[in-house]
């Protein structure tokens, strides 16, 4: 169908700057858009960025400036963006964070055509108590009240938003880039050896469950090292604590912010573990798999269904024992981590390319363009 409809994404930080999720599902997403022939408008933090093109890799830019504040700039950015986009000739509108939930209202007033990725289950998270649990509870109902279609990334996620608000939603996962090793020197600047260590990555923050991971892999008194990759960039109580642990055997790295040594970093660990509890397909564990990880989970419904219940990966619970006997048993039988290593990438190709990805929101947007919302 498409006559170069035209798409505008807003909520993240924009492009091409590349922090988070957020942004790299923006970046994939639009540059591949583009390749197919639509037309593609990007709203960006323009606090972020030093230059203003209006133009990149065939993606149009628009900046929006917003207030330093932490805790509100993204929410004042979504809000200015959302009231730009209105007045602009875009087919559809697509939102990402049902944080910004509320402004549909503006998108419905002005009769835009409208989706929106709402994400995982930020209102369960231990970082968000008290008011910020019930706005981004109230937040994600009104993102299923306000906005034309709503898009969970796994089916798990499918099945909360419809038991919880309600509402039926599209289901798109989240995607990943297949890559193999190509210098692994690059983690000798930490002493390391490949298959020497196990590897976290992933901001220290509670429901990561960092903590827990390196308690379990300290009792187990396995001879590898356990490799932290990650910070949280403010003075936190949770984090310093988990960076008192006085083992040498524990290395903590802070942030990775080259992309190449933290591939490295993925390729060669011995496994993977991945103690995210929220949320639906997470982009970190879809990287260990691109890059060929053996992956040791935390058992929950979403890394269940990523993970295919087992078939590409091990579950623990938070049981005391139960993790350090995990690490026990793939230590004593090293096939078993060289199996999963070895068919990781399987499972990108199977269900979470880029072009599987981009390819369902194409569908999505050329339907929204014909529907008579």
């Amino acid at each position: 169908m498409n006559s170069k409809l035209k798409i505008a994404i807003l909520g993240s930080r924009g492009y091409p700057y590349v922090y988070s999720g957020y942004e790299t599902f923006v970046k994939e997403l639009s540059e591949r858009l583009v390749q197919k022939n639509f037309d593609v408008t990007v709203y960006c933090h323009k606090n972020l960025f030093e230059q203003f093109p209006q133009q990149v890799n065939g993606i149009n830019l628009v900046y929006i400036p917003t207030i330093e504040k932490k805790t509100l700039s993204q929410f004042v950015h979504s809000f200015q963006s959302t009231l730009h986009a209105c007045f602009q000739g875009f087919d559809v509108i697509l939102v990402v964070n049902s944080a910004n939930g509320p402004f549909g209202i503006f998108t419905r007033m002005f009769r835009k055509k409208t989706a929106i990725n709402v994400d995982g289950l930020e209102w369960l998270r231990p970082k968000w108590k008290g008011l910020g649990a019930k706005y981004f509870y109230n937040a994600s109902k009104l993102s299923t009240r306000l906005y034309d279609y709503i898009i969970t990334d796994s089916f798990e996620m499918e099945k909360i938003y419809r038991e919880e608000f309600g509402v039926e939603s599209t289901v798109i996962a989240y995607g990943a880039n297949i890559r193999h090793s190509q210098n692994p020197e690059l983690i000798s600047k930490w002493d390391l050896r490949s298959r020497d260590y196990y590897l976290i990555v992933g901001r220290l923050i509670p429901d990561n469950n960092a903590d827990l991971i390196v308690d379990r892999f300290v009792k187990s008194g396995s001879t590898r090292k356990l490799v932290v990759v990650g910070d949280v960039p403010y003075n936190d109580a949770y984090a310093q604590n988990i960076k008192k642990v006085s083992d040498s055997r524990v290395v903590f790295t802070g942030y990775v912010t080259d992309q190449n040594v933290l591939a490295e970093l993925y390729h060669n660990c011995y496994a993977y573990f991945h103690g995210h509890e929220f949320g639906g397909t997470n982009p970190t564990m879809l990287k260990a798999l691109a890059y060929g990880c053996a992956i040791v989970a935390l058992d929950t419904r979403f890394n269940r269904e990523m993970l295919e219940n087992g078939n590409y990966g091990l579950f623990f619970s938070k049981s005391e024992g139960e993790l350090t006997d995990l690490i026990h048993h793939i230590e004593q039988d090293e096939t078993l981590a060289e199996q999963l290593r070895q068919k990781s990438r399987k499972r990108i190709e199977e269900n979470y390319t880029w072009g599987k990805i981009t390819a369902q929101y194409i569908d999505l947007f050329e339907k929204i363009a014909l529907s008579g919302k």
